[in-house]
């Protein structure tokens, strides 16, 4: 069985995120919310190589290429909040949502899942702007047919 791009790139996005939230726990800088904008990386490179790989294949159209980005950068976003929720409820639950940063989008004590829902909203609006940034980019540089 042959797993999609979409879904492939998808989980590249979650695996450099996953990866990437990791490394920046194990050395102590979990709470630094400027460090957690990098997660943007790692969303414009899936989306980058799912828009390349349609162009490769001959597939030019705006919409779909639109649309399979789309795919990717959800597909990512989705795995990565739910594998964020697990790994909240192994770290301590509630607990260890308060030891992360205090100042990323909450005031007072969020629960995991007010957490995670959070992230998900903030998560489908980089994807969106990821999304349309890049679809710019390559429509500049393919006409569409």
């Amino acid at each position: 069985m042959r797993l999609s791009k979409e879904f492939t790139n998808g989980f590249i996005i979650f695996l450099g995120i996953s990866i990437y939230f990791l490394f920046i726990n194990s050395i102590g800088f979990g709470d630094k919310v400027y460090l957690r904008l990098f997660n943007t990386i790692f969303v414009l490179y899936g989306v980058n190589r799912t828009i390349s790989m349609n162009i490769t294949e001959g597939k030019k159209n705006f919409v779909s290429n639109a649309i399979s980005a789309m795919k990717t950068s959800l597909i990512g976003v989705f795995l990565s909040v739910f594998w964020l929720l697990i790994y909240s409820y192994l770290k301590g639950g509630d607990s260890y949502v308060e030891s992360l940063s205090k100042t990323f989008l909450f005031t007072g004590n969020p629960s995991i899942v007010t957490y995670c829902i959070c992230l998900l909203f903030e998560g489908i609006a980089s994807s969106v702007l990821v999304t349309m940034l890049l679809m710019l980019y390559w429509n500049d540089r393919h006409i569409s047919d």
